[in-house]
């Protein structure tokens, strides 16, 4: 019993993690001949207290596993955070770029109920009469649905990434310009980095979040040069927003095409010394954005979580008719083999987006692999009170999936548990 406690405990917390058979053996090596040394550690699943390897979900979903989920949304903000103010090994000399944080909308696919602000805050009645509570399910569902454009809704999300992709592309060349470089002088005098996530609105769209800097020619490691302005990059990102678009699929003789929305918000970031009412500070947008990565389309709009198998599982969902109709589209669209590139049909459930939900470019900042990676050793030296061997190690090991959860009697301890220190987010024996 106290082995299986302190199994259970070193899963953090994860209620859905996966079981695996096999084993592993880890064997020194001799750096100078080559030669393969004793065992200095083995592993089998077969004699660990559940009987399984036990390997936390890392589901980033709150509805699927709350607890991976924070794990996820700490680590985003980290991310986040060491892009703006250094750490993690990126420079702290990051906090005096120019950087700013940018929301994309999607277009209108027709009107939906809303709760219009005045200059004030106040709220003001919505075009059907009605002055809707901020928890009020009809926000973000059709006016009329029997005249919104739920195939056109599908396909932009759909499209979303390579759009965005697309307009990174297109911002580039936009600072370029305004800077007097072509493209490839660009490259020797600047850099542009970001992150970004994406939500969706209660409309079922998605839209992005980002936070878009300019560095020097090596990234972070090198300063901006001296027309690199927060008023340059609004500036190129207005333009290139209004200028990006993705020719898409035609439809029974209807041409998609697709671009961001109308409104699109871009706000300068200020240093975290900077507290007043009107200022954005850095730790206000790492929460922000990092809020948003656990979430999908099922906090949003009431639709899955998970993929569907057949569309008749429908039935056995209490989800908004609106968010129905979107996930009945996308299903019927998927059928089309003119479109069986966007794969609709395996992401209905995401109302048509497949894109990665937190995404950077190379330069920004650390990883989450490399975050994954400290958290993990940091766990081993704390299992380990002596100092580890640094010479070479050959590691054998083969594993098999056997299955996911945890037993009724197991669940009920771990509900009795608190994670054990450093554990989070790692695989536990």
């Amino acid at each position: 019993m106290p082995a299986l406690l302190q199994q259970l405990s070193g899963l953090g917390g994860c209620t859905h993690p996966i079981r695996l058979d096999g084993h592993r053996t880890e064997y020194g090596v001799n750096t100078r001949t080559g030669e393969i040394g004793n065992v200095l550690h083995q592993l089998d699943s077969s004699t660990l207290p559940a009987g399984h390897l036990l390997v936390r979900c890392n589901n980033r979903r709150t509805t699927r596993c709350a607890a991976c989920a924070e794990v996820y949304r700490r680590d985003t903000f980290h991310l986040i955070t060491s892009g703006l103010r250094g750490g993690k090994g990126t420079p702290e000399r990051v906090a005096a770029h120019p950087r700013v944080f940018a929301t994309f909308t999607a277009p209108s696919f027709g009107p939906v109920h809303n709760r219009p602000t005045g200059r004030a805050g106040s709220v003001r009645r919505c075009r059907c009469g009605a002055q809707h509570d901020q928890d009020d399910d009809a926000l973000g569902t059709p006016l009329n649905p029997q005249s919104y454009d739920y195939e056109a809704a599908v396909l932009w999300n759909a499209h979303a990434g390579p759009l965005w992709r697309r307009f990174s592309t297109y911002l580039r060349r936009e600072v370029a310009k305004r800077a007097g470089l072509s493209q490839r002088a660009f490259r020797e005098h600047a850099r542009v980095s970001f992150a970004k996530v994406a939500e969706y609105q209660k409309r079922g769209a998605v839209h992005f979040h980002a936070v878009i800097r300019i560095d020097g020619p090596d990234g972070g490691d090198t300063p901006p040069p001296a027309w690199a302005t927060a008023e340059l990059l609004t500036d190129a990102i207005n333009a290139a927003t209004a200028h990006v678009r993705v020719d898409g699929p035609v439809i029974d003789g209807r041409a998609h095409t697709f671009t961001f929305g109308r409104q699109l918000d871009v706000r300068t970031i200020r240093s975290a010394d900077f507290d007043g009412d009107q200022e954005l500070t850095e730790r206000a947008v790492a929460s922000y954005i990092a809020k948003y990565a656990t979430k999908g389309a099922e906090t949003a709009t009431g639709a899955l979580d998970r993929p569907l198998k057949f569309l008749a599982e429908l039935v056995q969902h209490d989800i908004s008719d609106h968010a129905r109709q979107l996930i009945r589209t996308a299903w019927a669209l998927g059928a089309r083999k003119e479109l069986e590139d966007l794969r609709l049909r395996a992401w209905a459930h995401m109302l048509g987006f497949r894109g990665h939900f937190s995404t950077k470019s190379r330069r920004y900042s650390t990883t989450l692999g490399a975050l994954r990676d400290a958290r993990a050793e940091w766990r081993r030296a704390q299992a380990s009170p002596t100092p580890q061997s640094t010479g070479t190690t050959l590691v054998l090991g083969h594993w098999v999936f056997a299955g996911t959860g945890l037993s009724s009697a197991e669940s009920w301890l771990a509900a009795t548990l608190e994670p054990a220190p450093g554990t989070e987010g790692e695989p536990t024996a």
